[in-house]
Formats: C-alpha cells, structure tokens, sequence
C-alpha cells in the first residue's frame, strides 16, 4: 500500500531586528559629543599655536613650532577620522549580522520549500500525465496498426 508523499512543511522566522528610535538617538548624541570633544581639543591647540608664535623666537623655531602644529593636528584629523570609520564599521557589521543573515536564511528556506514542491509535482502530477499519455499513444498506434481508427493530418 503506497502513501501520498506530503508538502514539506514551512517556517517562518522574524527577519529583522532593526535598532530603535532611542538607540539612534543615543547615538547620534554620542557623536555629537564625540566632534564637539575634538572641536574644543583643536581649538585649544590651535590658541597654544598662537600664542607661542606671539612669543620673541627666531625664524627657524616658529617654522619648527608651525610645522609641530602643523602635525597636531593632520593626526587628530587622522585620529577622527579612523573613530568615524572604526563606527560605520561596526554599524556594516551589525547590520549584516542582524538584517542580511536572517533575509538569506529565509530565502534559503523558501527555495527549499519550491524544491520539495516541484519534487512532489513531479512525482504526483507529470509523472502520471506522462504515463497516461504514452499508453493513450500506443493504444492510439495499435488502433491505427488494426485499421480501426485513422491517422490525422496535421
């Protein structure tokens, strides 16, 4: 006694989990505070710079003084700089772990849910068809063979 294959069953799973509101504005709030704490850092240097330029030095120790500031500050810019990329870094990474994975997981899980459903169309559905057909075509040739029915022209 043979049994009907069944459906593969199907799951669904939550797909995103996205940050709220209140964790956005936080932060945002952080690097808010983050620029402000370096605008204030640059602008102190910057005021030092200028008063020790202001200070009776000769030719060679201001050029030396500017370009010692002049470095101050491309490596705090630098240093900003890699704390922005270090955060949109871990933002890519949050998001491919939390959004993507979860979206491919459920892809992967629907193209299996088609591949066990064309399997069971196959199995339950053409297979038959086909088979009916073959025997309804050599029924049709051995009536055709026996002079019974004639063929058609197409």
């Amino acid at each position: 006694m043979e049994t009907s294959p069944q459906l593969p069953e199907t799951t669904t799973s939550t797909a995103s989990t996205s940050p709220s509101p209140e964790q956005l504005r936080q932060q945002r709030q952080i690097i808010l505070i983050i620029v402000l704490i370096a605008f204030v850092v640059f602008l102190v240097i910057a005021t030092v710079a200028v008063i020790l330029l202001m200070q009776p030095v000769t030719t060679t120790e201001r050029l030396a003084n500017v370009f010692i500031i002049f470095m101050a500050l491309e490596s705090l810019f630098l240093g900003l700089t890699m704390v922005v990329l270090i955060i949109q870094l871990a933002r890519l990474i949050n998001l491919l772990q939390n959004e993507i994975a979860p979206i491919l997981e459920s892809t992967n899980e629907t193209v299996n849910t088609l591949r066990g459903t064309s399997e069971f169309l196959s199995d339950n559905l053409v297979e038959p068809v086909i088979k009916v057909n073959e025997q309804m075509a050599g029924v049709r040739q051995l009536f055709v063979a026996l002079g019974l029915f004639r063929r058609s022209r197409k």
